[in-house]
């Protein structure tokens, strides 16, 4: 089961759709058009950290651990100031932000005002559930290449890029321009280039 699958059959796509006041096919979409970047965002982010993944587990726990998905989860609106520190911590700014959502809207048709809005939800409810991942298999396999945060999010970048008709991938690889599997490098780039 791949991500976005745990997020519709936890709730948390029923629960964006209904807080943002749109359709169940709308939210999936949109979530599926930024994982990519999202995931591949807390990629670079492990490899940039001191402690590599012990530091980007870390790091999920300071901005909030697994509450961050519960609270998208709630019944309360969504504290969407949580999403924006996940953002920064893996886009480092707020262009690279709007670069992923302009792709996104180019990708899905889905308006970029109303992506600008899932997308603090979105890094929210990944970060969320890595950091229940990394708990839950802290103490088995978390420290091995295969297991924990490693595993995970490579898994997810895996299933990200295989599934390329349309779905999680399509985005990943319309902007994965140098194929390397991480789309977030050549966004990063792209930011660059139109604040210049």
């Amino acid at each position: 089961m791949d991500i976005l699958n745990r997020f519709q059959t936890s709730g948390g796509i029923d629960a964006m759709a209904r807080e943002l006041g749109v359709s169940k096919g709308v939210a999936s979409a949109g979530t599926s058009a930024l994982l990519p970047s999202i995931l591949g965002g807390f990629k670079k982010t492990a490899q940039a950290q001191p402690g590599g993944l012990d530091g980007l587990g870390g790091l999920l726990d300071q901005l909030g651990g697994g509450e961050l998905l519960d609270n998208v989860l709630g019944s309360q609106p969504t504290p969407v100031g949580q999403g924006n520190e996940v953002l920064d911590q893996i886009f480092g700014s707020k262009e690279v932000s709007r670069t992923v959502a302009a792709g996104a809207e180019q990708q899905t048709g889905i308006s970029g005002d109303l992506l600008k809005k899932m997308l603090p939800m979105v890094a929210m409810m990944a970060a969320g559930y890595m950091a229940k991942q990394n708990h839950a298999g802290s103490g088995t396999d978390a420290d091995s290449e295969s297991g924990g945060l490693s595993g995970l999010i490579g898994g997810l970048l895996g299933n990200a890029s295989k599934n390329a008709s349309g779905g999680l991938g399509g985005l990943g690889s319309l902007l994965d321009l140098d194929g390397d599997g991480n789309p977030l490098d050549d966004i990063i780039g792209m930011a660059g280039k139109l604040t210049r």
